[in-house]
């Protein structure tokens, strides 16, 4: 019976942690973003943080911007529902996401401002899609077509590692006028 109070006491520290971090921040974090916060802090395991995600949403504790990029935001309800439940976050997490917010949330942003994907259409064919993000809004954004995984792949990795060389040359390419 005890373990079953612990499991549900763990479960609301983890859900207040996510409230707690989208307070300290001040500012709207992508579902990559938050994810990668509370994993600094916390030992949840990702299907318990979608389903945290859902119930705090639900609740009306944190509101979830549709659109090219999901950005979750505390709501006053959510304000008032950590401080009434603040004190069950142990003191070391607090102290771990109070000294490492900064650092990490910068590390967050620049890591994910550029970034790739690709999706299956069809067995052989994918869509390749790579995106500059700047303040959560996307500032550049082109997708192909490929014919292979391996392709597809490739295509992936290069944006990831080339696009600050690769970017300025597209650019470049546009703004060029023929004489």
């Amino acid at each position: 019976m005890n373990s079953d109070f612990d499991k549900q006491t763990t479960l609301a520290e983890d859900k207040i942690l996510i409230l707690y971090i989208l307070k300290k921040v001040g500012k709207p974090l992508s579902h990559k973003e938050l994810l990668e916060l509370i994993l600094m802090v916390a030992d949840i395991n990702y299907f318990y943080f979608q389903q945290f995600l859902s119930d705090l949403t639900e609740d009306n504790y944190i509101i979830k911007h549709e659109g090219e990029i999901e950005l979750y935001e505390l709501t006053q309800e959510g304000t008032d529902a950590l401080n009434l439940t603040i004190d069950l976050i142990p003191g070391i997490a607090k102290l771990k996401i109070d000294s490492q917010l900064k650092q990490s949330l910068d590390t967050i942003e620049n890591k994910f401002s550029i970034s790739a994907e690709y999706n299956p259409i069809s067995e052989k064919d994918f869509i390749v899609t790579c995106k500059i993000i700047e303040n959560h809004t996307v500032v550049f954004r082109l997708e192909t077509q490929v014919g292979s995984k391996k392709q597809a792949s490739l295509l992936v990795n290069n944006w990831n590692k080339k696009a600050s060389c690769i970017y300025p040359e597209i650019l470049n390419l546009l703004n060029t006028t023929e004489k």
